[in-house]
């Protein structure tokens, strides 16, 4: 892909991200009603018409390009590009009128992601990278963070429970417990903590591929690292821990340590 094919189109995923974030705006604060879909986890309006639009304009722009998305699934699953959609990540802050939400936009090529966009639209930040170039917060440049030791660390989770539910917990706290603290700022915001520096790692028993595949350009050309909890550097492996460069290391030996010492 070349340099200006992805500014052409890093350009219209900021656009869609904007235009999507927008739409979720108008339902924000406003006691929207939350459904609950089959798996348990909730919905509203906001995210399928947030969704909705996106897919319209993108079959309008690139009508040829795959597109799957959390609300509605999979459309021409054998084609060798595909945008992958999010259009609120963290639905349980956004129905509680908490700003910690975003839009989340991945292009994927051959099996590859390779535009990572996450838009927090109550927030005003937008953090987007793609593959082989940089990383960028509000149009500066974006890095993780330099702390190189544990002492010093902030680590984060979406649920602290959820990783215990996922059989994680005595791993996580293994790690949180030589950190300086620990916080539940999650979903998508706490991966964008640690893309731009504000947070060392965040540990997720539990990603789509929706989340992931943004998240996976945009960590490693911040200059960390982005893998699942047991190692391996995909948006496909159903969970993931995103870690600044120094540290990374430490954080996954200390995760699968099987006793202290």
């Amino acid at each position: 892909m070349s340099g200006s094919l992805h500014r052409t189109e890093t350009e219209f995923a900021l656009e869609l991200a904007f235009e999507a974030g927008r739409i979720t705006l108008g339902y924000f604060q406003t006691g929207v009603e939350v459904d609950l879909k089959t798996d348990g986890s909730p919905v509203t309006r906001a995210d399928r018409e947030a969704e909705q639009h996106l897919r319209r304009r993108l079959a309008a722009r690139y009508p040829a390009d795959g597109v799957v998305g959390e609300e509605f699934g999979i459309e021409r699953p054998d084609a060798a590009r595909r945008w992958i959609l999010d259009p609120i990540d963290g639905t349980k802050s956004f129905a509680r009128g908490v700003p910690l939400y975003g839009v989340m936009l991945a292009l994927e090529v051959e099996g590859i992601s390779v535009l990572g966009v996450l838009h927090f639209p109550a927030l005003n930040e937008t953090i987007w990278a793609t593959r082989g170039d940089a990383c960028w917060w509000n149009g500066r440049p974006a890095r993780v963070s330099s702390v190189d030791t544990l002492a010093r660390a902030v680590v984060l989770t979406s649920d602290v429970n959820g990783m215990d539910r996922a059989g994680h917990g005595a791993a996580f706290r293994r790690v949180t417990q030589r950190c300086a603290y620990t916080r539940t700022w999650g979903d998508c915001y706490g991966h964008a903590l640690v893309a731009t520096g504000r947070a060392e790692a965040i540990f997720d028993p539990k990603l789509a591929l929706w989340d992931a595949a943004p998240l996976l350009p945009i960590i490693e050309m911040a200059g960390g690292s982005f893998t699942t909890l047991d190692g391996h550097a995909t948006h496909t492996g159903g969970d993931g821990v995103a870690t600044n460069a120094a540290l990374a290391a430490e954080f996954r030996r200390l995760f699968h340590a099987t006793e202290e010492g």
